[in-house]
């Protein structure tokens, strides 16, 4: 889909409502305009800016309704718990034509198709949102047409990159591009901490290590190469590199990865049953 994008509302403009709200805007697309509630008028004043209209729940209990007059997409950014009674309070009074979209983990399109009449989509992004650079998986309703489901496509377009995928593949894609995020800083974390113990200051190991993440990333995303290759150029024979490669594989890093993984989505699939 091309072009610009019709009047969105953002029901909870709270960190991953704002991070779409922030994307539609400096994309330039929203050019009919963008709703967006909050719990608080303090929050509603820091989203407040040209070409969108933002309302406080403090001020007025029916900013909701407010809010989804004329819109075409209704984004549901509110926590997963506070989902049904949203919906509930706002179905009479969805756009016929408008397409509801939930970026709550564990809400699945069944529930939210059971309380309101229009089409839906569950979204899962990341907080890499924040900065354009996300990867947002997206999941089509029973009721979606091809059409609403590029729409939807094209608004998380504007945070990153979109993944179409059923409905049953959205935890395991959670389990990497969601809470992968944390998996990198987890290991900037790490090998921080061993530039530390190697005797570098903490800005220069800090300048050291973020850089050189940020580096390897952005020669991946500029390479024909695939990790593996890339990894293999930078490792000489008998090197120092491949030493330290071995100790990793001895650690069995891969294996790590699947457990983790494995005990992630084992938690998504609890918190899916309400545990």
């Amino acid at each position: 889909m091309s072009g610009n994008l019709p009047r969105i509302a953002i029901l909870g403009a709270g960190s991953m409502g704002g991070a779409i709200l922030a994307g539609l805007v400096e994309s330039g697309l929203a050019t009919s305009g963008v709703a967006v509630t909050n719990r608080s008028a303090s929050k509603a004043d820091a989203v407040r800016m040209p070409g969108v209209d933002s309302y406080a729940l403090e001020l007025d209990s029916a900013a909701n309704r407010v809010a989804i007059e004329g819109a075409r997409v209704v984004i549901v950014g509110v926590k997963p718990a506070m989902v049904p009674e949203l919906l509930a309070e706002v179905a009479e009074f969805l756009e016929g034509d408008a397409i509801v979209v939930s970026v709550a983990a564990g809400v699945t399109t069944a529930t939210m198709e059971a309380l309101v009449p229009n089409a839906v989509a569950r979204t899962m992004p990341n907080t890499p949102s924040v900065v354009r650079r996300g990867v947002t998986g997206l999941a089509a309703g029973s009721r979606i047409s091809p059409d609403q489901l590029a729409l939807v496509r094209a608004v998380f377009e504007t945070v990153g990159a979109v993944i179409e995928l059923d409905e049953n593949r959205i935890d395991a894609l959670s389990t990497i591009s969601g809470s992968g995020p944390a998996y990198v800083f987890f290991l900037i974390e790490q090998l921080t901490g061993t530039a530390l113990r190697l005797g570098f200051t903490e800005s220069d190991a800090r300048l050291m290590v973020e850089q050189t993440f940020l580096g390897a990333s952005e020669l991946l995303a500029s390479s024909d190469a695939d990790p593996a290759e890339l990894r293999r150029r930078v490792t000489s024979p008998n090197g120092t590199t491949m030493r330290a490669i071995a100790v990793m594989e001895e650690a069995d890093l891969a294996g790590m990865f699947d457990r983790a993984t494995a005990a992630a989505l084992a938690r998504a699939k609890e918190m899916s049953l309400g545990g």
